[in-house]
């Protein structure tokens, strides 16, 4: 049980990564606050899960979020051993058609409210000794082209965790790491592609260029990932970025068009 006794809060828990995630991190021993605006995701979560998973309704749009989800996994298991900042607005947006809502909504939920919910965590993650999972996206190092403000905001959480990966560590005793998926088969992403007019065995139909296993990367993978980052295992490690990808990343552009 790499997660014995830990209390951990995840967000974007709702569903996809974040629900693998927090399967994973039960079946290693340990109890999570589920943490998304969806409550009906949420639920449903809740009911897979079972008891070692309690959930909390918040939008991280609100600066005030990060207080009042640290609150509640403190008034519901007494402390806090590690953060996965999972949630984010995939939001398409090109040069042309980046606003400065869009832009402005993107950035706080994908850079700023991870940076708040360590902020509001600090004393208590110091006081274990705690680990923070960062879920980025490869897109961070160069993007597509309609993910300009997505990629934008994934570079931002990239800095920041090999800043706070650093000053953190050295002076609170908390790691800070980043996993930076490629292309993950989840539930929301099989939708938007079937939305695009694709047919409904489109993950059938991978390039090889694009995967060269022919499939893409499972929630379950990156869950995985996330288990040994939050245990003690991967003590003393921290500030690292790791490209959970089928490629090396740079040299090539991830572009995730299907025949």
């Amino acid at each position: 049980m790499q997660l014995q006794r830990k209390t951990l809060i995840i967000t974007g828990s709702a569903g996809g990564i974040g629900r693998a995630i927090a399967h994973a991190c039960i079946q290693e021993g340990a109890q999570v606050l589920l943490v998304d605006r969806n409550e009906t995701g949420l639920h449903e979560s809740q009911r897979i899960l079972g008891e070692h998973s309690k959930i909390h309704v918040d939008d991280l749009l609100d600066p005030e979020s990060a207080p009042r989800i640290v609150n509640s996994a403190l008034s519901r298991y007494g402390a806090l051993d590690g953060v996965v900042n999972n949630a984010a607005l995939l939001t398409r947006s090109t040069i042309k058609t980046t606003t400065p809502d869009l832009f402005d909504r993107v950035v706080n939920v994908n850079a700023k409210a991870p940076l708040l919910l360590i902020q509001a965590g600090l004393e208590y993650l110091a006081k274990s000794s705690g680990s923070v999972v960062n879920i980025g996206s490869i897109n961070a190092h160069c993007g597509e082209e309609p993910l300009l403000a997505y990629s934008m905001s994934k570079g931002a959480l990239m800095t920041m965790t090999r800043n706070l990966g650093n000053s953190l560590h050295m002076q609170y005793g908390i790691r800070v790491n980043q996993i930076n998926p490629g292309w993950v088969l989840t539930e929301n992403e099989y939708q938007i592609k079937i939305n695009d007019g694709l047919p409904e065995d489109w993950p059938n139909r991978i390039p090889h260029d694009v995967a060269p296993s022919g499939a893409l990367i499972t929630p379950e993978t990156i869950a995985a990932a996330a288990v040994y980052w939050l245990s003690d295992r991967s003590r003393p490690i921290s500030g690292t970025v790791i490209d959970m990808e089928q490629y090396p990343v740079i040299g090539r552009y991830p572009v995730k068009e299907v025949a």
